[in-house]
């Protein structure tokens, strides 16, 4: 087991300033952020407001009930409402929504609020987004496809990311009885696990099959460094999503892979454990830094700590909350005036002489990165009802 035997653990202090602070933030860029969104990533440290029309709006949304949970304060509340209504006109007009992402739209926000207040529209919109994700199912190869046309032979694949995309999934059976969702995700969760883990615990941020049989066919990046790196967000939803397909599987193998997996996190972090963009940077290289995949991998670790043997939470919980600890010293946002954001020195996509990714949201605050800091610090501070 990694230890990081001098790193402090966050208090309970600690985590209430923290939740204090994104709570005072979240209130003042209501006005701004009620009727629009943020942009999927700051610029110079401020987001300016978009339209409900990217993959990233439901985390805005979740930053809002997490921070209702945490004050109980009536604006929130209304405008978590008012976001809910945006996202029902969405699913409603089918606009953006021909990708996976769905359960990264519609969980945090619509899932979260039906189950916090009792929203039936947002019940309504996320039976609805459900719908529209089980539509990209493949039976030939039996993977949800990620995102282009469905029938184009180069977008015949998956990505990692899509692990955190299937309790929206798993909740709608639930929510129907109609098993067909859980079905689908079960089968996505077998076919993923099989293919984007490497042999030595890291990850494939996408792996793409054989159009004709299904067959596994090859792993390549968009985001990493390079093909063969552990891109560090991936390595990330790898952590977080063996832990959910644990506790809707309780199958066993996944409890392995969540260790395996964390273990590869964990062993590629540089000193301050907060993670260069890919894991194949460390000390001394000149490259960003990616806080979002700290706090996306604390809440995976945190969820499975719930589910492992007594003897092994202690030193889960204790990664944890060093991780966040390292978030909240070093990288969260402190000062209002610097920042509209939580939490600094995110990278959403980074470009490399070995991938084709474009070049921005690099070294600023993004929203996924924001949203997880919050769940992360919700997670220690109470028993709390997770959104996914």
């Amino acid at each position: 087991m990694i230890t990081f035997e001098n790193k402090p653990e966050i208090n309970a202090e600690e985590i209430k300033d923290a939740l204090t602070f994104c709570n005072r933030q979240i209130l003042n860029n209501l006005p701004q952020f009620t009727d629009k969104f943020q942009k999927a990533y700051s610029e110079g440290g401020f987001y300016q407001p978009v339209e409900n029309d990217d993959w990233t709006c439901g985390f805005w949304t979740g930053e809002i009930w997490l921070a209702y949970e945490f004050s109980g304060d009536e604006r929130l509340k209304a405008a978590g409402e008012t976001q809910i209504h945006s996202f029902l006109e969405r699913i409603e007009n089918k606009i953006a929504v021909d990708h996976h992402d769905m359960g990264f739209l519609y969980s945090p926000s619509c899932v979260a609020g039906y189950k916090l207040i009792g929203s039936s529209e947002g019940r309504k919109a996320a039976i609805l987004a459900a719908d529209q994700l089980i539509r990209r199912y493949h039976p030939i190869g039996e993977f949800i496809q990620a995102w282009g046309p469905m029938d184009a032979p180069e977008n015949y694949r998956l990505i990692i990311d899509c692990l955190l995309n299937l309790p929206l999934l798993y909740w709608a059976s639930e929510e129907t009885g109609d098993a067909k969702y859980r079905e689908i995700a079960e089968k996505h969760i077998h076919t993923a696990v099989a293919n984007v883990i490497r042999e030595d615990a890291s990850t494939w941020h996408t792996f793409f099959f054989d159009m004709e049989t299904g067959a596994p066919d090859h792993g390549a990046t968009c985001q990493g460094y390079r093909d063969g790196s552990a891109w560090a967000r991936g390595q990330a939803w790898g952590v977080y999503g063996m832990a959910l397909a644990y506790k809707y599987t309780g199958r066993e193998e996944y409890i392995t892979l969540f260790k395996r997996v964390t273990e590869y996190f964990l062993t590629h972090l540089p000193e301050d454990m907060v993670p260069f963009w890919d894991l194949e940077f460390t000390d001394g290289d000149d490259q960003p830094r990616d806080s979002s995949s700290a706090s996306i991998a604390a809440c995976g670790i945190l969820e499975m700590v719930k589910y492992l043997k007594p003897e092994e939470q202690g030193y889960y919980k204790k990664i944890a909350r060093q991780l966040v600890k390292a978030l909240y010293d070093h990288y969260a946002v402190k000062d209002m005036e610097s920042s509209n954001g939580l939490v600094l020195h995110s990278t959403y996509s980074n470009h490399s002489p070995y991938n084709t990714c474009n070049h921005y949201g690099v070294d600023e605050c993004n929203l996924w990165g924001d949203y997880f800091y919050m769940e992360a610090l919700t997670r220690m501070d109470k028993e709390w009802e997770l959104y996914w």
